[in-house]
């Protein structure tokens, strides 16, 4: 499932795996799981960019796992719109620029090679904030620069099911369950159940729920928005060979190294 960014459930409160949770986050995806993932971004990076990439932004980076794979190579600038989720990534990436931010409205007033936005786009819940955080990845990719958006689903490829996973580390564990569901009266989005078990290095369980509002468009609206963003839109399918889900697709978006497309 997707982590990383807009952080409210249906209730309008923050979603606690990105608050007082945020230290739990590392046992319910290690870093470790981000390795293969990210190397295959940095080859989209290497292979689409009209010049060898250099610097990264990294929109809705949650706890910084992408970058803990990426800095080795790419001078990395990590936004997020959570405090928790910062202080985490900072802890793992200190050599890292990290900023608070909306990924639908922050402006850094420069540019990078490469853009990435992780499943924390899938938050953009609705057309207008989907749109809104491309306009933000158009304006910080450089000319002949590319972005690379990754929902976990399109809706041609969405089915309703469960997931579980975990990890213990340190002397705590959590395991998680999570349901995927479309409600009959959404539109563009689907819910994520999560269910959290906690054991702490004392041994107490502590059960949490949250539920991650999702969005949930078709292939055509992604390839529509990037374009009316100023990219040339591509679709590839996502390379990763322990990824559970089946169809699973990731956009990008090359910026012209001119406009004329020079």
């Amino acid at each position: 499932m997707a982590h990383g960014h807009f952080r409210e459930g249906t209730s309008g409160q923050a979603l606690r795996l990105y608050r007082d949770l945020a230290d739990w986050y590392p046992l319910l995806t290690p870093v470790g799981d981000y390795a293969e993932g990210a190397a295959y971004y940095r080859r989209l990076f290497e292979t689409h960019a009209q010049k060898p990439p250099r610097t990264l932004l990294d929109l809705g980076s949650g706890g910084g796992h992408n970058a803990a794979h990426l800095k080795g190579t790419l001078a990395c600038t990590l936004v997020d719109i959570s405090p928790d989720m910062l202080a985490l990534s900072r802890r793992l990436n200190p050599e890292c620029e990290h900023i608070e931010g909306d990924m639908r409205s922050i402006r850094l007033g420069r540019c990078f090679d490469g853009v990435l936005v992780h499943d924390a786009i899938c938050y953009m819940a609705s057309r207008t904030d989907l749109a809104a955080a491309i306009a933000t990845a158009f304006e910080h990719t450089a000319p002949g620069g590319v972005a690379v958006f990754q929902p976990d689903f399109v809706s041609e490829a969405f089915e309703p099911g469960t997931e579980f996973g975990g990890s213990d580390r340190g002397g705590r564990g959590l395991r998680y369950v999570e349901w995927r569901s479309v409600p009959d009266a959404a539109i563009d989005s689907y819910v994520s159940d999560m269910v959290y078990v906690l054991k702490d290095e004392h041994g107490v369980v502590e059960m949490v729920h949250d539920r991650h509002v999702m969005g949930l468009f078709p292939r055509a609206v992604w390839l529509e928005m990037i374009a009316r963003a100023g990219f040339e839109p591509l679709t590839l399918a996502f390379e990763h060979g322990s990824y559970s889900k089946t169809g699973c697709e990731v956009f990008l978006g090359r910026r012209a190294l001119s406009n004329n497309g020079a």
